[in-house]
């Protein structure tokens, strides 16, 4: 059995480029992009986080275009993507939304710091699919990633994505199509 996944797109609080804590401004395409995403490998929500008013209404101008405006009906599946998009104030509040007591559900932040103790890809894997968790929430930041606060409400982190180079900077929506990928358990022959 596996558990079931849920998403986080954190914009505060993370980092800018100084270490810094800040909160990040909402994208057009970070929202389109990985809700097509989730949608594609079945996570069963999406948690826009940011406390900023201002970022709620541009991410909820957004959304309802493509679920009850002029989008919905130009383009269906996106509306479909669209649908389990929510615009919370905080993880923790995120948190609270997933239907499951906090014992069962697993909450896992990404990085592109490798920090020491991080929990590998294959072992996220197992954790997924062979764990004690009914329910896991992925937290990917934006900016210049998650502040360490996050870490705290974590079961674990795992460890950055790397390619064959040395360089490490994804945008936030490659790498969450990336890890979902990673993780979906699908092997091609």
């Amino acid at each position: 059995m596996s558990a079931s996944l849920y998403l986080a797109l954190v914009h505060y609080p993370v980092l800018n480029r100084q270490g810094e804590k800040i909160c990040s401004a909402i994208t057009n395409l970070d929202i389109h992009d990985i809700a097509r995403s989730c949608t594609t490998y079945g996570t069963k929500g999406f948690f826009v986080v940011t406390p900023s008013e201002d970022q709620q209404a541009l991410a909820h101008r957004v959304i309802d275009h493509w679920l009850t405006g002029a989008g919905a009906k130009f383009n269906p599946d996106r509306k479909r993507a669209f649908e389990q998009i929510q615009v919370v104030n905080s993880i923790q509040e995120a948190i609270s939304s997933i239907d499951v007591s906090r014992e069962r559900l697993g909450v896992f932040a990404t990085s592109a710091r490798r920090t020491v103790d991080c929990t590998s890809w294959e072992k996220f894997e197992k954790i997924v699919y062979n764990s004690e968790f009914e329910c896991i929430l992925l937290l990917f930041g934006t900016a210049s990633g998650l502040h360490e606060e996050c870490f705290m409400e974590c079961d674990g982190i795992i460890c950055p994505i790397y390619g064959p180079t040395n360089y490490n900077h994804l945008s936030v929506r490659s790498a969450v199509a990336i890890t979902l990928d990673r993780i979906s358990g699908i092997r091609r022959q």
